[in-house]
Formats: structure tokens, C-alpha cells, sequence
């Protein structure tokens, strides 16, 4: 990962790592720290868990509040906040939540700006698709671009979790009482994998244009089956999804590549033509490419110059 002046990077063992970053910076006025992990899942997990996301920011003398925008994602999390909470203000719809210790998210739809605390931990899951579904039986259009208390559908384990993600001596032990709680709560329910989880995997490591017949045909389903049960595991239409799923690959290719174009991106990542990727972009993010790649250098990762997020 790339690095402005004056930030040091360090390489932290850790078994099953899928990259680390801790950079720190000697400007008192901004963060003195940042650490981005991304962990794999253990062999018992990965019919469940795409990857565990870690983002720690130590902010001191700073005044400024940091805040990043959240754009959709194709992904439904449960992430816990050990330290510092985050406040969240919903950036079309003006909707506000935060101050929770954990927080459960299905499929967003629209930008969500995120105001981090001053000693901000995060450890988040995210779950492959169909997973949180068949872990809760909740079905994931009751939890679309909402902002949860995971208390509500895992009690007041999940307090105790971030008691115990708090008093880690290091970040692979917080994988590891991460890692407990999944184990408890598939033993004491699981919902059966389906095809279609196989099928919505492949739209995010490929999102090219695949119709909703081939979707379907591929799940073993009609497509009124196909849409009803994708609505259920997934909260959005397959055609929403796909849609959301181009998007993020466009915005990280800008994010690690920002001297290409954008006609570049948007060809290699499956849009017709540029005005295609324009109309995605407004549609999600209510601004144009250029724009919102303006707004999310405002990121607190970006203070330290990096060029992947989170």
C-alpha cells in the first residue's frame, strides 16, 4: 500500500491475514496511529464469513471531528466498537443513529456519513451472502440500509464480546473471541446453504451483466423463486445488487489506481461506457465519479496517505 511523507509501515505477523497496515505520523494536530486489518476466517467459518475488517484510528490533539462517507456496498455486517463509537447520518434520506456498542447492517442503498470517535476500534464482520439470513432467519429486507443494535437479535452476548474485544493484548486474540461467538450462535441456529449463495459470491468476484434468467437457472429456481428467496437472503433485487456490487469495484480500482481514467475503470469493470458508470454513481451516490472520489479523500485513512479503505 502507498504511504505519504513521513509515515512508517510495519508488517504484524498474524496467521490467516489477508494485508495489515499500521502507519503512524508525527503531526500533533491530526491521528497519531492507524491500523487496517483484513483477517480470513478460520476453516470453520468460511461457509459463513467473507472477512473480518479491523480499523483502529487514535486521534490526539486533534479538534476535528473525521468523517468518511460510506457508500453501498454489497455486503451485510455485524461490527463491534470496543473503544469509541461512530455516528452515522444517512446523506439522501437525513436519517441519524449511533452511540451503539454493536451494530448489525444489512444492504445499504445510500451514502452514509460516518463521524468516528477519538480512539475509534472497530471489528467488523462481513458475512458472505445468504449468511447473516441463515444465522438469524431474519430476512434481509427488514434490515436494508438500517443501522441496528445487535442486542436485538443476539442478546447481550454481544456486550460481553466487546468487554472481552477491549481486553485483548492483540488483535489475533479479538479474532479469536470473534471467532467463539460465530461458533455459538451457528450451533444454537443455523438456516440450510442454498445454491443462490454460491451464485450472489460470484456476483461480487465478477459483476459483469448476468440477466436474472441466468442467475436463476444457475440457483435451481424460477424466476419469481429466484427473486423472491434473493429479496429474503440478499434485502434488494439481484439487478440492485449487481449494480451495487460494479460500483465498488470501480470505486477501490480509482481509489488504488487514481492516475486512470475513469472511461478505463469503467470498461474494466463491466460498464457499457462511461456515461454508464456516471449514471451509477449518481444513482448511489448522488454525485458524479469525480466527485464523490473528491469527498472520500476526506476519509481518516487518508491522513495517512493510504489508498485502499475500508
Amino acid at each position: 500500500m502507498g504511504f505519504g511523507t513521513g509515515l512508517t509501515e510495519h508488517r504484524i505477523p498474524a496467521q490467516q491475514q489477508a494485508y495489515s497496515l499500521y502507519a503512524t505520523t508525527d503531526n500533533p494536530n491530526n491521528a497519531r496511529t492507524m491500523v487496517l486489518f483484513e483477517f480470513s476466517p478460520s476453516q470453520f467459518l468460511t461457509d459463513y464469513v467473507r472477512t473480518y475488517r479491523l480499523v483502529h484510528f487514535q486521534f490526539t490533539n486533534s479538534q476535528q471531528s473525521f468523517c468518511k462517507p460510506y457508500p453501498p456496498k454489497p455486503e451485510h455486517c455485524l461490527t463491534f466498537y470496543p473503544r469509541d463509537c461512530e455516528n452515522v447520518e444517512y446523506a439522501e434520506s437525513g436519517k441519524k443513529a449511533g452511540d451503539l456498542k454493536a451494530v448489525l447492517f444489512g444492504q445499504q442503498t445510500e451514502v452514509s456519513n460516518r463521524y468516528v470517535g477519538k480512539d475509534f476500534l472497530l471489528f467488523q464482520i462481513v458475512f458472505k451472502p445468504g449468511a447473516l439470513y441463515r444465522i438469524t432467519g431474519v430476512p434481509s429486507y427488514e434490515i436494508t440500509n438500517s443501522y441496528l443494535d445487535a442486542e436485538l437479535f443476539f442478546n447481550k452476548e454481544v456486550k460481553e464480546v466487546n468487554d472481552r474485544l477491549n481486553d485483548s493484548p492483540n488483535y489475533n486474540e479479538m479474532v479469536s473471541v470473534i471467532e467463539m461467538f460465530l461458533l455459538r450462535q451457528i450451533k444454537m441456529k443455523s438456516y440450510d446453504f442454498h445454491r443462490m449463495d454460491m451464485i450472489n459470491e460470484m456476483i461480487i468476484k465478477n459483476s459483469d451483466n448476468r440477466t436474472v434468467d441466468w442467475l436463476a437457472k444457475e440457483s435451481c429456481l424460477s424466476i419469481r423463486q429466484f427473486e423472491r428467496v434473493f429479496a429474503e437472503r440478499m434485502g434488494v433485487s439481484p439487478k440492485y445488487y449487481t449494480k451495487v456490487a460494479r460500483f465498488e469495484n470501480a470505486f477501490r480500482m480509482k481509489n488504488k489506481y487514481p492516475h486512470l481514467d475513469w472511461l478505463t475503470i469503467a470498461l474494466h469493470c463491466g460498464y457499457y461506457d462511461y456515461q454508464h458508470l456516471v449514471k451509477d454513481y449518481k444513482n448511489l451516490t448522488q454525485k458524479t465519479p469525480t466527485e464523490f472520489h473528491h469527498l472520500d479523500l476526506s476519509s481518516p485513512e487518508r491522513v495517512f496517505g493510504d489508498k485502499d479503505t475500508y
